[in-house]
């Protein structure tokens, strides 16, 4: 059970970041699912391989349904993930990696909030928050657009939605990416204390929060919360570790998106003149966004019993890596796939992935997108980058620039 001699997969170096769509190509290439020892995993990266894995019956994403504690313990010394109190209390728990009963009962808690009804309720306030952030860096012919514009918008629309006072959005930023850095494939010491530090900061001030919401409750998803507690529906760490995983996700991936998908449109300016010629098509565009560079390009499954799947049998315990952004470049998915296509349809992607775990966010990060890249066409004539190349994060589990400098020039 051994890769191929040609395998190369890197991905913390700077090749990949620059462009792992080569590499997942030859993975595409290979024949069944390819081994990796370095992680003990098999990858998926094909379209139908991957979406076979994430919607078996079998399998899982936590290890608890296939080891022992002693097990599960030894596994967490094996990659650093012991010695963290507050992180394996709060983040190594969640929503996300958990499931059956336990998801489902906990994804009925917040749901409500997500629906696209509720979603589009927030609209005129997101749309007047992107107008004055807009209205504040227009003057300046050159901008950082992660910095200045897009990291400042999830957290506050997040933030709005669970009832963070919009003061505190910009400390929430700054935990949730502390946080998340140690999921990645670097789990040093340094980050670990990182992690768990700022996990530390993060609960301590959720306490305060919802100790607020306990005496006074508000139209927001903590008060739901907090409700749902005193029925029965959740624990007092599963709420914490709700909120926290909401803020988190709420973060990342959206000014990853943000990021990339206005580099996709700088690199494909025929793909942008035709959006601003026809704005009806600005659905369809956030949908390629999403599809042509992935902001979450990596998750894993595990199987609870012995599988046949992807061509073969795997026994019970197997771990599987399937590669998002992989699957959606598949040529046999999406003609011509490299390619991006602002009317492309249709457009089954999988970013938001598929099953029981498909992303509680998906409305909200899209309306986001809708609105703030609606806003920059129409109000700037011309949008440039203002660099050669932009610099992408590293890292298997995360996809987006980490700057983009753009001149922009108003309509």
């Amino acid at each position: 059970m051994s890769p191929s001699p040609d395998l190369r997969f890197q991905p913390l170096s700077e090749a990949f970041a620059r462009d792992p769509y080569p590499f997942y190509a030859s993975l595409r290439e290979r024949d069944g699912l390819t081994y990796f020892p370095d992680f003990d995993i098999w990858l998926a990266s094909r379209f139908d391989d991957v979406s076979e894995i994430v919607m078996h019956g079998r399998m899982v994403r936590s290890m608890e349904h296939i080891a022992t504690r002693e097990e599960i313990a030894a596994q967490k010394r094996a990659g650093n993930w012991h010695d963290m109190p507050h992180h394996s209390r709060f983040v190594q728990f969640s929503l996300l990696d958990s499931d059956g009963e336990v998801h489902d009962r906990l994804r009925r808690q917040v749901f409500k909030l997500f629906t696209p009804v509720m979603v589009n309720s927030l609209r005129a306030s997101i749309q007047t928050f992107v107008d004055g952030l807009v209205d504040s860096l227009a003057d300046r012919e050159e901008i950082e657009f992660i910095e200045d514009l897009a990291a400042q918008i999830p957290g506050h629309v997040i933030g709005q939605v669970l009832g963070v006072p919009a003061r505190d959005c910009a400390q929430l930023r700054i935990w949730s990416e502390n946080i998340v850095q140690f999921f990645d494939i670097d789990r040093s010491d340094d980050r670990k204390d990182l992690a768990e530090r700022n996990t530390t900061e993060f609960y301590r001030y959720l306490l305060d929060l919802k100790a607020e919401r306990e005496k006074q409750p508000r139209d927001d998803l903590l008060s739901l919360m907090v409700d749902a507690e005193r029925q029965g529906h959740m624990t007092h760490d599963e709420l914490i570790s709700t909120a926290m995983l909401i803020l988190m996700a709420g973060h990342g991936s959206t000014i990853d998106v943000l990021g990339s998908g206005l580099h996709a449109l700088l690199k494909f300016p025929l793909e942008m003149k035709r959006l601003r010629d026809t704005p009806d098509l600005m659905k369809t565009a956030v949908q390629e966004m999403f599809r042509y560079e992935s902001p979450l390009p990596f998750f894993h499954r595990y199987c609870t019993e012995e599988v046949e799947i992807c061509g073969r049998r795997f026994p019970r315990g197997t771990k599987f890596g399937v590669l998002y952004g992989a699957a959606n470049r598949d040529p046999k998915q999406f003609p011509e796939p490299d390619r991006f296509d602002v009317g492309r349809t249709p457009n089954r992607h999988i970013a938001f992935g598929r099953g029981a775990h498909f992303c509680l966010g998906n409305h909200l990060a899209r309306l986001e997108m809708d609105i703030v890249f609606s806003t920059l066409l129409k109000r700037f004539g011309t949008i440039d980058l203002a660099e050669d190349k932009p610099v992408y994060k590293r890292g298997l589990s995360v996809r987006g620039p980490q700057s983009l400098k753009i001149s922009w020039k108003a309509a």
